[in-house]
């Protein structure tokens, strides 16, 4: 587009010429030069907006299809998948990125909890139950009755999530002096939803660069996707199954041909499930 506008400024001045009219280099320099300068701020704020999922050519969910108005490319992990314009509505937009957020970290907080023992557990390093009776086992082996266990999570759980209410009322308000007993200045957040501080980024990955900070926030929301069909997938496995995703896949492993989504009596309705 740079050369284009220089290429343009030469035409001009030749037909200027041409027609019998002096022009003054001097004076058509600084024209030329202001010209040139804004074409190039214009190319490079589409180059930065095309970065950031906004501009013509983002990554759509589904190439070709058309984007919902409300849906500009800012938002980590904006596809422009939005078919019930849940968040057509600005404020709806702004709690609907916050609730996915929570219920990703939830998604993948649990996906770790269910492979992790299991594959310890397959290895011989563990010897702890699957992700399916572990709650049962462990009321079985409380210090404490569950009634006890459950009233005091309710009230632990219900003031951190007050905490992030007030945070999404007023972004910033649980880093105020006097807001948690001297420590609220490791709660010091970037933004609303990512609240940073030694807390929650030990390893300071928020304090990088700006770019570094969005691809991060984009890898988040990827891998909480991913994790919220994960474990929709265990839970179906486990009701087909009646085992969890580490001993299905060693199953399957073992005898691919037999063992599968086609023969665990539930996916395919009137074909036998085949014992392992």
């Amino acid at each position: 587009m740079v050369a284009f506008a220089l290429h343009t400024s030469s035409l001009t001045a030749s037909k200027a010429t041409f027609a019998g009219k002096s022009v003054k280099t001097a004076s058509s320099a600084p024209r030329q030069a202001i010209r040139v300068g804004v074409v190039a701020k214009a190319a490079t704020g589409q180059s930065k907006q095309g970065q950031s999922g906004a501009g013509p050519g983002r990554p759509l969910w589904l190439p070709g299809s058309k984007v919902p108005e409300h849906l500009t490319g800012d938002l980590p992990g904006d596809y422009g998948f939005d078919p019930l314009k849940l968040g057509a509505e600005k404020q709806a937009l702004r709690w609907y990125q916050q609730a996915e957020l929570v219920h990703c970290r939830f998604a993948m907080t649990a996906v770790a909890g269910i492979l992790i023992p299991s594959l310890l557990t397959k290895a011989g390093i563990l010897n702890v139950p699957d992700w399916f009776d572990a709650g049962k086992v462990s009321i079985q082996n409380s210090f404490a009755p569950f009634s006890t266990l459950l009233v005091v999570q309710f009230f632990l759980f219900g003031w951190v999530e007050g905490k992030r209410w007030m945070d999404y009322r007023k972004p910033g308000s649980q880093a105020e002096p006097g807001s948690f007993l001297g420590l609220e200045g490791a709660f010091k957040s970037q933004s609303n939803g990512y609240p940073g501080g030694i807390f929650f980024d030990p390893l300071g990955f928020s304090r990088g660069s700006e770019e570094s900070l969005q691809e991060y926030k984009v890898k988040e929301v990827k891998n909480g996707r991913l994790a919220m069909l994960a474990f929709l997938g265990f839970n179906a496995q486990y009701l087909a199954t009646g085992k969890g995703p580490v001993d299905n896949l060693f199953d399957h492993l073992a005898n691919p041909a037999a063992i599968n989504f086609t023969t665990n009596g539930v996916s395919l309705p009137g074909i036998p499930y085949m014992q392992p």
